[in-house]
């Protein structure tokens, strides 16, 4: 019975641990204990590195063009930027539309089979000549001044990547809907990235010194992530500015956002076979977000389990009844979410849902994984027409 009661507190104790205690302990550290960071100040206009924007699209006729507007109004001088816009595979009119483009900044390197967007990288940074080499996704706009926010981190040697901060907009309206969980979570990059610990990158805005970039496997299913994390096995610095910004809207459907997270989920388990030396206790920081922040989240359905069976049982005694009512009254409540029930009760419920449902997204990204059912090829998502009319900030 021991053995089951000692099950019981371990699973509630990890999971307490991974959302709440590891962020407060971070939090402290960041505040008392911060990275030394250099006074970046912007270059003088003569030394502004040579930057190239690599941009992999499958399928993104109906938004190519705005993008390739977006990231040619990028305030970062013109002789000193080139835009790669690898496309996988020829399957609608996104090269042609790339090619038509006359401005010399903008290069097409057209793949005439899909093989997925590792292979697009793999093929495409090593043409590009810049030595930072900038990257985001063809669904992404990013603000005027992202690419010098990203950009000016590098006159430190030591740094070897910087990631930006993305934020969620609604399809219709263009506004900023960053949920409460999105927050939560660039909060903890910008503690992450404060101490030197930030796991990996954002696909949506993110920059690496080209020399760091060694060809990833052709079937990984989350490239940011494991890109981000090899600049850390390198021994250089991952930082994360919130002053760089890139745009994007949410998924349309909660089962478009299923599908994505349980894709992601997938790709975690299987970046961590390859970074698994990150794990140990020589990278410092790092192995401890490491772990903290990933490691134990993504087994955080295991635990859930783990806690109601314990408890359901231990029911018996009265400590492990009301742990096993607690859980059901949480699982009750992201219901009510899920049926949209008004008021603070809703309000709760909405974000108990969303924290049930990224789990059975990680439990199906788990299964996938371990039978290799998950393809490293995306599926584009069906977008607005608001996208159509994208503004430069």
């Amino acid at each position: 019975m021991w053995m089951i009661e000692t099950l019981c507190w371990l699973s509630l104790g990890l999971i307490v641990y991974c959302y709440l205690l590891y962020p407060l302990l971070l939090g402290l550290l960041s505040r008392f204990r911060p990275a030394k960071q250099a006074p970046y100040g912007n270059p003088s206009e003569q030394s502004w590195p040579f930057v190239s924007l690599v941009i992999a699209a499958y399928k993104e006729e109906s938004v190519i063009l705005q993008r390739v507007h977006n990231a040619l109004m990028l305030d970062y001088p013109a002789d000193r930027l080139e835009i790669l816009i690898g496309v996988d595979g020829n399957e609608d009119s996104t090269g042609e539309l790339v090619a038509s483009i006359s401005d010399s900044r903008v290069r097409l390197l057209q793949y005439p089979e899909r093989r997925g967007k590792a292979s697009v990288l793999n093929d495409s940074i090593p043409q590009a000549r810049g030595e930072i080499v900038l990257l985001s996704d063809a669904n992404t706009f990013w603000d005027r001044d992202a690419a010098r926010q990203l950009v000016r981190h590098f006159q430190d040697p030591s740094v070897g990547g910087v990631c930006g901060r993305l934020i969620l907009t609604d399809a219709a309206t263009g506004e900023n809907v960053d949920g409460v969980y999105w927050r939560y979570e660039n909060w903890i990059k910008a503690q992450e990235g404060a101490v030197g610990a930030l796991q990996g990158a954002n696909g949506a805005i993110y920059a690496l010194r080209k020399e760091l970039f060694a060809s990833i496997p052709s079937h990984t299913i989350v490239d940011d992530f494991l890109i981000g994390m090899r600049i850390h096995l390198s021994r250089r610095r991952l930082l994360y500015d919130k002053s760089a910004i890139a745009r994007e809207e949410t998924a349309p459907t909660i089962r478009d956002e299923f599908q994505r997270r349980t894709r992601i989920g997938a790709g975690n388990f299987q970046s961590l076979v390859w970074l698994r030396r990150l794990l140990l206790p020589d990278y410092g920081l790092v192995s401890w977000a490491f772990w903290s922040h990933k490691v134990l989240r993504w087994t955080c359905p295991l635990w859930m389990l783990l806690a109601l069976v314990s408890s359901l049982l231990l029911a018996e005694q009265p400590v492990y009844r009301w742990l096993l009512v607690s859980q059901g009254m949480g699982y009750g409540m992201a219901i009510a979410g899920s049926l949209g029930v008004p008021g603070k009760v809703g309000a709760v419920g909405r974000i108990a849902w969303m924290f049930v449902m990224m789990n059975v997204a990680l439990a199906c990204g788990f299964y996938r994984w371990l039978f290799r059912t998950q393809k490293g090829t995306w599926k584009r998502t069906e977008r607005s027409q608001s996208e159509q009319a994208v503004t430069v900030r």
